[in-house]
């Protein structure tokens, strides 16, 4: 079924359609979310969190938006808002590695994905977001800069310090 019909529907109340919405998004935004946090438990609660705000404001979205940048939107604001409620230590313990690896970089390719979750994990989440939006989603910079909230220059920035973070940290653990 069309996305933009089961919006409308569930904006006009139609519990079906509001539900595959947010069963066909789900794993994307835990997948995110386990990203982001690096603990999977953690992740969960974001990411039901998320899902429940998204279905108590569904006539707040605006069709500018994919759905699934809406909810990532919504777990970025979620799991800001649990950053500054606890003062959270990022554990990489918990994390499922994924089945299938799918980064854009070669270098990162040769990496493993544990060590490369340390490094992400050591960013600020604002940088952290925007590395995982492009990377692992694919977004372009138009649209991280709308779910971030941001403009264009800065996802820029933060995206090439991120990269050059990563490549640094990379380097200076082959040296130790």
């Amino acid at each position: 079924m069309d996305e933009i019909k089961l919006i409308n529907d569930a904006k006009c109340g139609n519990k079906s359609a509001l539900n595959v919405l947010i069963t066909e998004n789900y794993n994307i935004v835990l997948g995110y979310c386990i990203k982001m946090t690096g603990n999977t438990s953690l992740a969960q609660d974001i990411a039901q969190e998320t899902m429940l705000k998204a279905v108590l404001n569904i006539n707040k979205f605006k069709l500018d938006f994919k759905f699934s940048s809406w909810l990532v939107k919504i777990a970025i604001n979620t799991y800001r808002d649990f950053l500054r409620k606890n003062k959270l230590t990022d554990s990489i313990d918990d994390i499922d590695l994924p089945t299938k690896n799918n980064f854009e970089n070669d270098v990162i390719n040769k990496i493993d994905y544990k060590q490369v979750m340390e490094i992400l994990l050591s960013l600020p989440y604002e940088k952290r977001a925007i590395f995982i939006l492009k990377h692992y989603y694919g977004y372009k910079y138009e649209e991280i800069s709308k779910i971030m909230n941001c403009p264009i220059g800065t996802v820029r920035s933060r995206l090439h310090y991120c990269i050059k973070y990563i490549l640094t940290e990379m380097e200076r653990r082959k040296m130790i």
